[in-house]
């Protein structure tokens, strides 16, 4: 039976929700948050994040449409409260959707949708192909099947390395004018939100939240020849599918979106003004497609 917690971040930042942790086929405690099949009466939803992020990103989508389905969600292994991998090699998407199906299999579930940011929605698009039964819907935020190279360099400058912020409120002031000017109108109070879910407070300033080495098994993987992502976009085909791009992405361009869109017509697709790589998903826009994927799944 798995564990179950109140997690508080070292800071004294509490995460709103009860943590559990499973095992994995390989030994690893995974952390999952799933508020149970009567928590709400729409489908069940995976949320899987992006590279470094874990089940906190969601927090602010969560405040919107958490009610309307079962929202359940996932610590990657080496991020946020699960157990570090002793072998950094394993933080590859194939492993990390083996733990996904695991939880799954963990909960009982036979299919979920899946909201997936950036490197969640490449492990959807996997799923698609190795385990398409498993999927009942899909939405791709602010990621395709090509990759920008510049936003991918620019995410390795990075990767693996602590902020350089003596707090919480040093980051958030300084966000803004990083990020500008990919992100606008974004609150104050956002920024701040965002900060305490990316970094946790320690006595020598922020650190970050997954394991170090997770830039070591990126760069690794980013040696070989480049590999073709489209037969695992086009895997998707007669899925509900919808797509999330960030008016500013420095990871999606727009003319992969445009083709992403050409191959399937069908799919819901929305740009997120004044956001880059990602957006939060409490955005109007961002929440309307969500809803409209939700709607079309049986």
């Amino acid at each position: 039976m798995a564990a179950r917690h109140n997690r508080r971040r070292s800071d004294g930042y509490p995460r709103d929700r009860a943590v559990s942790r499973f095992c994995t086929s390989d030994g690893l405690r995974l952390a999952y948050h799933d508020p149970g099949p009567g928590s709400a009466g729409g489908p069940p939803v995976l949320c899987l994040p992006g590279l470094t992020r874990d089940m906190s990103d969601f927090d602010d989508m969560a405040a919107v449409i958490g009610g309307e389905c079962r929202l359940i969600r996932m610590d990657y292994r080496g991020r946020g409260a699960s157990d570090h991998d002793p072998d950094f090699m394993n933080y590859t998407l194939p492993v990390e959707a083996r733990d996904a199906c695991e939880l799954l299999d963990h909960l009982g579930l036979d299919r979920v949708a899946i909201i997936g940011t950036s490197r969640g929605g490449l492990i959807a698009m996997l799923l698609a192909m190795v385990a398409r039964d498993r999927l009942s819907g899909v939405v791709l935020n602010d990621v395709g099947p090509e990759l920008d190279p510049a936003g991918l360099a620019m995410i390795t400058t990075y990767l693996g390395r602590d902020p350089g912020f003596a707090s919480h409120q040093e980051a958030a002031d300084a966000l803004p004018g990083l990020s500008a000017p990919g992100f606008g109108n974004v609150a104050p109070d956002q920024w701040l939100r965002a900060a305490r879910r990316w970094w946790r407070d320690t006595p020598d300033g922020l650190k970050i939240t997954y394991d170090p080495r997770l830039r070591d098994a990126v760069l690794a993987g980013m040696t070989g020849p480049p590999v073709d992502l489209w037969p695992l976009f086009d895997a998707l085909d007669g899925m509900p599918l919808a797509l999330l791009r960030g008016e500013n992405s420095t990871l999606l361009a727009r003319s992969t979106a445009h083709e992403m869109h050409r191959r399937r017509p069908d799919m819901i697709h929305a740009e997120i003004p004044d956001r880059a790589h990602v957006p939060f998903l409490d955005e109007p826009a961002a929440i309307a497609a969500i809803r409209a994927l939700l709607a079309r799944i049986k």
